[in-house]
């Protein structure tokens, strides 16, 4: 369960009398009981997302036990069915067929026993060797400690799985004085996976004190766990590990395998949302199975160094493996950038990010993530530009698509590099794109694309690289500017960056957004990294949009390629 903090209630009840309190949200354990009812719909909603995943009102958060199961895709999230706010969590529950277009079901998994009567929160799904589904998620008993429970299909014969069953054993794993488990900090569970002496696996997210660990429990029956003595893998300072993950990902190959995967030919990642930053980490290394341990190829020295799926507002991520197209799928939970009482107003909080392929690149330093190829489906009205040279100073308008609801690539041929600012001292990538946003010009860049852009360009959001030289070596930034995305200022509008792993000498910097009235997520080099990022435009919006593509440096660049489309409204919920 994904957990933040949030302003007071004191707070939250003056900004809806007053509507003029900023407040930054999150994911939050505080349940404004009397406030979950305020919500209300308008039929002006600007915000609302076209193909990305959202229930029609109220808040979601954590994408949980994500499953292909009889030819359908299963999608359950961290639902409140009273409000906008976090708060009377159940499993809500979505089924599609592409990953694209949902059907809602009725929750599948709401508070009903002792073990988790204060609240169901997030956990995963196992395919047992028999073919059946099972869900571990953490429940919050009378206690308000965290403890985990088990439910199974009522019948495994319904491909729509729409009933479940608690079983009588829960819980099964819970917090107590021998095991020295903080009961507040305890939850999460990962899928299962099968080891080669036929027991299960599974790791809960916890912490004790400031060092954030996986702990490993085993089981012969998925119904008694035990324990180890041992986390999987733990480190200092890092805080709560919320959501843990362990997958395996093939050496040379984008192929996705089954969880329970082992070999020679595998690596393993372990992925970890920690709560102090509320970004979601990766480490990439080996699973030794015969000790159950996992040993990192870079640890958690140094937070900021340690690899992310996204640079932007991206977490809680869980990845399921798709046995029909045999690729490992990643989902992931989309905050917004507003107030609480903004979203209050509106009627609903949050979204998912457009489901993503995963997998290890060839170099084995990092993962490459990239939208289904299903996503494309929705596109229409397709756009090709020539080759063309971008001057120094220019932005070009890209017409005839929907701007506010689009899918554009494009890619960049930098030659100048003589030109490319020199980096005199390492930098937080997020702080220097801060103080060199798309307004700075620079010798080499900035350039990309403006999105969200109003006429007269008062307001827009920049996604662009920079090139500076560093070590007399090239060094690309990869940023998603949002200082200038809203007039409204109480909105969140940090400016998000990254260092991308390429050579402008022998690569061309390629950009893809998919923009969708508040959401920009934009994959560059080819998913070598991602930036996810929630605008709120007051004057660019539906309509009013606009799309360019720019060029703020002192030098030119080639545009190579540059492909844009409308995108067509999902069916979603």
């Amino acid at each position: 369960m994904a957990v933040s903090r949030i302003c007071c209630v004191l707070a939250i009840f003056f900004s809806l009398v007053l509507g003029h309190c900023v407040l930054n949200i999150e994911a939050t354990h505080h349940v404004y009981r009397n406030l979950q009812t305020v919500s209300s719909s308008s039929s002006n909603q600007p915000y609302r997302t076209g193909y990305h995943f959202q229930p029609p009102k109220n808040w979601i958060n954590d994408p949980n036990g994500p499953m292909r199961y009889k030819g359908l895709y299963h999608l359950f999230y961290q639902y409140n069915p009273k409000g906008a706010v976090w708060g009377n969590i159940v499993w809500a529950h979505s089924i599609s067929k592409d990953l694209v277009n949902w059907t809602p079901l009725n929750p599948a998994i709401y508070p009903s026993r002792p073990s988790d009567i204060n609240g169901c929160w997030s956990g995963s799904a196992t395919i047992l060797p028999d073919g059946k589904p099972a869900i571990l998620y953490t429940g919050i008993d009378p206690n308000n400690q965290q403890v985990q429970n088990l439910a199974y299909p009522k019948n495994a014969s319904d491909p729509y799985l729409k009933e479940w069953i608690k079983i009588p054993q829960n819980p099964l794993m819970a917090p107590t004085r021998a095991n020295g488990i903080n009961s507040s900090s305890f939850r999460d569970p990962t899928t299962a996976w099968l080891g080669k002496d036929g027991h299960y696996r599974v790791l809960i997210g916890n912490k004790r004190d400031t060092r954030g660990m996986a702990l490993l429990y085993r089981s012969k029956d998925f119904v008694h766990w035990v324990k180890a003595k041992h986390p999987l893998y733990s480190a200092k300072g890092t805080g709560m590990w919320e959501c843990p993950d362990l997958f395996p990902v093939l050496s040379k190959s984008m192929f996705g395998v089954d969880t329970s995967v082992d070999g020679p030919f595998v690596r393993h990642v372990l992925k970890v949302s920690l709560d102090d930053t509320k970004h979601d980490y990766y480490l990439i290394g080996t699973y030794d199975a015969k000790k159950d341990k996992f040993i990192p190829d870079t640890g958690f020295q140094n937070v900021n160094s340690v690899l992310r799926y996204d640079y932007g507002k991206y977490y809680a991520s869980k990845t399921f493996f798709d046995d029909a197209k045999k690729r490992r799928i990643l989902l992931g939970w989309v905050n917004e950038s507003s107030s609480v009482a903004d979203d209050i107003k509106k009627g609903w909080s949050g979204i998912h990010a457009i489901p993503r392929a995963i997998w290890l690149h060839k170099s084995g330093k990092q993962l490459v993530q990239w939208p289904v190829a299903e996503i494309e489906k929705l596109r229409a009205n397709p756009i090709n530009w020539p080759i063309k040279v971008l001057k120094a100073g220019q932005h070009l308008q890209v017409t005839a698509i929907t701007a506010a609801q689009a899918d554009v690539e494009v890619s960049f041929e930098a030659k100048e590099l003589e030109k490319a600012e020199i980096l005199e001292k390492w930098m937080d990538p997020q702080v220097l794109c801060s103080r060199k946003g798309a307004a700075i010009k620079g010798g080499l860049g900035p350039f990309g694309l403006l999105a969200f852009a109003s006429k007269g360009l008062k307001e827009y959001t920049a996604v662009f690289f920079r090139i500076f030289k560093y070590q007399n070596k090239p060094l690309v930034l990869f940023c998603s500017d949002q200082s200038r995305s809203s007039l409204n200022k109480n909105n969140d509008l940090t400016t998000y960056g990254t260092f991308l792993d390429v050579d402008p000498y022998t690569e061309n910097l390629s950009l893809r957004s998919l923009i969708d009235h508040s959401v920009v997520e934009s994959f560059g080099g080819e998913g070598k990294a991602v930036i996810t990022a929630r605008v709120y435009p007051t004057l660019a919006i539906n309509d009013e949009a606009q799309i360019y593509a720019f060029n703020y440096g002192a030098a030119d660049v080639k545009i190579t390629r540059l492909n844009a489309w409308s995108m067509k409204k999902a069916q979603i919920n």
